[in-house]
């Protein structure tokens, strides 16, 4: 089993930490893109969260469930209102399943970054894949590492820097890993957190798809749609499941 980096203390304060993930200008888009795939089906979400995305993607009609590590994630969406629409599993989303097939499974934000190995995301799809109807949609949000900022022999890139809030990523190229710190100032008193994450190339991705019997259907710089090129900073993926498998 994965550690869980969510403790009481982040889920607590997710919100607050990252207030930028629930404005009405980031989740509407998502909401949105992830509606219109799922239609008339299910979704399952992996990483769910505090329900940022699950609950009001269920306030449109889709069924959702979701899976999550971390207890006090759970319990933070647990508290929030409408999220008795959303089913909840708690465990690892690379190998967690549950009852029933959906229409549509994603990660994001980045969270396919969370299993920090190749074989744990490997994994993650074979387990998309499985819980998928035919023709069914598995959607990944996901950066581009910022490797090219990176001077030969450096390992970290500052990715946040605020008055109260720095962010920094510490990369180990040779294994395709990194680590994320954060520090807040908040009443004269510093927070800190950290977590370990392994970056994939969209390429990379593509064919973790295929081992597990999906095809590429489309990508985006966001959800809003905008045109994939060599100067996105992050991607929107969408992989089809196979008929027949």
């Amino acid at each position: 089993m994965p550690a869980d980096y969510f403790d009481e203390r982040i889920a607590s304060s997710y919100r607050e930490r990252w207030p930028h993930l629930f404005e009405a200008e980031v989740v509407e888009p998502t909401v949105r893109f992830l509606a219109e795939l799922a239609g008339t089906g299910g979704a399952l979400e992996f990483g769910v969260g505090t329900g940022r995305i699950a609950i009001p993607l269920s306030q449109r009609g889709v069924r959702v469930h979701g899976i999550d590590l971390s207890p006090a994630m759970v319990a933070q969406l647990r508290a929030t209102p409408g999220s008795d629409r959303v089913g909840v599993t708690t465990g690892d989303f690379a190998t967690t399943r549950v009852e029933g097939t959906f229409r549509l499974a994603y990660l994001v934000r980045n969270t396919i970054a969370n299993l920090t190995t190749q074989d744990a995301q490997v994994e993650c799809f074979c387990n998309a894949a499985a819980h998928l109807e035919p023709g069914g949609c598995f959607v990944i949000e996901m950066y581009i590492p910022d490797l090219q900022r990176l001077p030969p022999g450096e390992r970290f890139h500052a990715f946040t820097v605020t008055p109260t809030h720095l962010g920094f990523d510490e990369y180990d190229v040779a294994t395709q890993t990194a680590r994320s710190y954060h520090y807040w100032l908040k009443d004269g008193q510093l927070e800190t957190f950290w977590a370990p994450f392994r970056y994939a190339w969209p390429a990379e991705l593509d064919l973790m798809a295929r081992l597990a019997g999906m095809r590429l259907r489309e990508r985006w710089s966001d959800w809003e749609r905008a045109p994939f090129t060599g100067s996105s900073r992050n991607h929107v993926s969408v992989w089809e499941k196979t008929p027949g498998r």
